[in-house]
């Protein structure tokens, strides 16, 4: 098998801007585009392959057919013939709703489908641009109820102000919401299920509301408070720092002006590199090559042994993922 690239989703969203098209080199006179789902498993958004003698076959296509060859023999015991993580940019140029997500045994029961566990990594900030994760006082779900209702949930939540780099990590449960300016990679459990909140009594061009999902959330609500919700880490160049470790996956930052081997012949598991800044050129042990610039999300298959990733034009910040 060889490093597989997919053809972009994109979504246009009340809320969606201008920067996710640029960013990805696309040529498209799209508008108003608020998520490029750039890896998915999800049904009836299934990616699809944009490279190699599989172009053209989708990601459930690609899980069925090579099964633990591009998965992991473990990751296929587990997930079947589902791909278990969602890759997406967002960019939002207004508010988004307040939300949570569902955690697996809930999703189960209630939709047959996996949890959504989820962190961002924030590539680019307006002025003032802003996150809200978790809570900034201890409620119950009495009083969160009689806060949605009376407008005042915003006062509890707990909000910062991000700059390019900032990590959170938003475990299924944890109370959320995207700022205007804010453009963000994604990297969660294949799911879609979210449960609106609160949408600011926002009216549609109708003067219709969003439908909320009051009484669905407060039961997906994990009501503890942290002092801090950020994803404190140490910036390196040249060496792999460990984001996030959970059971859904592990993200690293690669921050590289110099080339670098990765050695993958012990992990079971795919690998995905986001790449969000500059450009490389990745090069595997069965000697395929692939050309990686901003914008693009590159799939290795659990196959792959070794890969070497070599900087172009002055350096390149991957993100890597695996399960």
């Amino acid at each position: 098998m060889y490093p597989l690239k997919f053809e972009p989703i994109l979504k246009q969203t009340l809320w969606g801007g201008d920067k996710i098209i640029p960013f990805k080199h696309l040529h498209s006179e799209l508008e108003g585009v608020g998520e490029s789902w750039e890896i998915s498993g999800v049904e009836n958004n299934e990616s699809v392959v944009a490279n190699g003698p599989d172009r053209g076959l989708t990601l459930a296509d690609m899980v069925k057919r090579y099964r633990e060859e591009l998965v992991g023999e473990e990751n296929y015991a587990r997930f079947g013939n589902k791909f278990p993580l969602l890759i997406k940019f967002i960019d939002a140029q207004q508010d988004l709703s307040i939300q949570v997500h569902p955690n697996d045994e809930l999703a189960k029961k209630r939709h047959n489908s996996m949890g959504k566990t989820e962190m961002w990594y924030v590539i680019g900030a307006d002025k003032g641009a802003k996150l809200c994760s978790g809570f900034s006082e201890q409620i119950n779900p009495k009083e969160y109820k009689e806060r949605v209702l009376n407008n005042t949930i915003t006062e509890v939540l707990q909000e910062y102000e991000i700059h390019p780099g900032d990590v959170f990590f938003l475990p299924a449960g944890r109370v959320h919401s995207i700022g205007a300016g804010a453009f963000i990679a994604e990297i969660q459990q294949t799911s879609d299920i979210t449960y609106r909140i609160y949408d600011f009594n926002r009216k549609d061009a109708n003067g219709k509301g969003r439908e909320l999902h009051t009484e669905l959330a407060r039961e997906a609500i994990n009501y503890e408070v942290l002092d801090d919700y950020r994803t404190k880490y140490d910036a390196e160049q040249n060496e792999p720092v460990e984001l996030v470790a959970c059971p859904y996956f592990t993200t690293s930052l690669y921050d590289m002006t110099e080339e670098i081997n990765c050695d993958y012949s012990e992990l079971d598991s795919f690998v995905i590199f986001i790449c969000m800044e500059g450009a490389c050129k990745l090069k595997d042990n069965e000697g395929n090559e692939l050309d990686v610039k901003a914008g693009e999300s590159i799939l290795l298959p659990a196959t792959t042994e070794n890969v070497t990733i070599t900087p172009e034009d002055g350096g390149v910040k991957l993100l890597e993922t695996y399960v």
